[in-house]
């Protein structure tokens, strides 16, 4: 009998994982569970060019011919609820159940709700049916409400932008991403939107969304704002049933480690779902992005077939908002010594986040270049001085791969024992 490799969810990671495993040799059974009805897909898109142009372009990740010659079976919507490792079986919610030597669980995050706000025109974002229905509102004249000033809700708000709708933006902290970017760099993504002529209402947490007969009305700590719509973007929730119902141990997300190995033989997990602890920065980074869905479902493909892993990038992400292009790398805390490198008034400046003075983030706008250098530092874990990080006349990638340039100024890669 061939082995069979099961995989639990229908996104990003199940995608990049079957195509690695067909790329790499195995030449088994690969079986894919999804709840939703549609085969993988990007969801990036979902709140950019398919939010507002309904571009399916490029939008599926495995075309269906070759799922058929590569002898990939779906389960569509249907909906895995355990895993019996010892008698290599996953569960169904419908009765069935499937063999599986291994499984990969990766089945995502969903969107936070916010207490008691439900009706048609509340919206919140993750699924391909989400966008087509907030597409309807999207109109010219319309007021959209965007509760929450995140990647997702600022790029839901570009975009609707760009459909002609009139849109709020209501955010509780004092600046956008303030825990994670610091007030300064926050308050330079609030500024792209107020320069095209979105309203940004910051320091306004929401104490309750309700639907009326012809739109909505959001209740602030300073009153009430009135719209024809609202989209809900306060964050996600790893969907770690599956992982509960079957004993494998939880902490924010399924714990894995360097392979993506769960506690249960056979078992991993990658994507939103998987925490896994990162030896560059010491700790256990559960992180709700592309790049790391990609990352980790290879890996956990390695471990599947017995590789041992790759050494890990630092996490990874952007964010095109309007004409900006927003790039973040590394795990920035609005705590750091925090260099700017450009113009936060002139948004165009890459801001370093800085440990004991070691590179250990950085945030663009524009600045892409920047951030290719900021990973290598990452990696590195280079000590670079303030005043050369902001001189824009210092080369980054020098600086980033010469060893020599400041000679003593890097971190051991033995890790401290504090950092482990």
């Amino acid at each position: 009998m061939s082995e069979t490799i099961a995989i639990i969810g229908a996104g990003q990671a199940a995608a990049v994982a079957t195509r690695a495993l067909r790329r790499r040799g195995f030449d088994g059974d690969i079986e894919i569970i999804g709840d939703e009805t549609d085969r993988p897909y990007q969801r990036p898109p979902l709140s950019k060019e398919y939010l507002y142009a309904a571009d399916d372009t490029d939008l599926y990740l495995l075309p269906e011919q070759w799922c058929q010659e590569q002898r990939i079976r779906f389960r569509l919507g249907a909906a895995a609820v355990r895993i019996r490792a010892g008698d290599r079986a996953v569960e169904l919610a419908d009765g069935s159940e499937l063999r599986a030597d291994s499984v990969l669980i990766a089945t995502g995050s969903r969107p936070r709700r916010f207490p008691g706000a439900s009706g048609d025109r509340i919206h919140y974002l993750r699924t391909r049916r989400d966008s087509d229905l907030l597409r309807e509102r999207l109109r010219p004249g319309a007021r959209l409400i965007v509760v929450g000033a995140g990647f997702i809700g600022s790029e839901v708000a570009a975009a609707a932008h760009t459909r002609g709708t009139q849109v709020v933006i209501v955010e509780a902290a004092a600046s956008p991403m303030a825990q994670l970017l610091g007030p300064e760099v926050g308050a330079a993504c609030a500024e792209i939107h107020r320069r095209h002529g979105v309203e940004v209402r910051l320091g306004e947490p929401v104490r309750a969304i309700t639907e009326t007969a012809g739109g909505v009305v959001v209740t602030t700590t300073r009153g009430t704002i009135e719209g024809d719509a609202v989209v809900i973007g306060v964050g996600v929730e790893p969907n770690v049933e599956v992982a509960a119902n079957s004993g494998i141990p939880l902490d924010d997300g399924i714990l894995v480690d360097a392979s993506c190995r769960t506690a249960i033989p056979n078992v991993f997990a990658a994507g939103d779902v998987a925490c896994q602890y990162s030896r560059l920065f010491g700790e256990r980074i559960r992180a709700e992005h592309f790049d790391n869905a990609n990352r980790q479902a290879a890996t956990a493909v390695d471990g599947m077939l017995g590789r041992e892993p790759t050494a890990a990038d630092p996490p990874w992400f952007w964010s095109d908002q309007y004409e900006v292009n927003l790039q973040c790398a590394g795990r920035p805390r609005a705590c750091d010594e925090i260099v700017v490198r450009g113009s936060l008034p002139g948004l165009d400046f890459t801001a370093f986040y800085l440990r004991d003075g070691i590179v250990r983030a950085a945030f663009s706008m524009d600045r892409g270049a920047d951030v290719l250098a900021a990973k290598e530092l990452i990696c590195r874990r280079r000590r670079v001085p303030a005043a050369v990080l902001r001189d824009e006349e210092m080369d980054l990638m020098d600086i980033a791969l010469d060893e020599d340039v400041f000679e003593g100024d890097h971190v051991d890669d033995e890790l401290t024992t504090r950092e482990r």
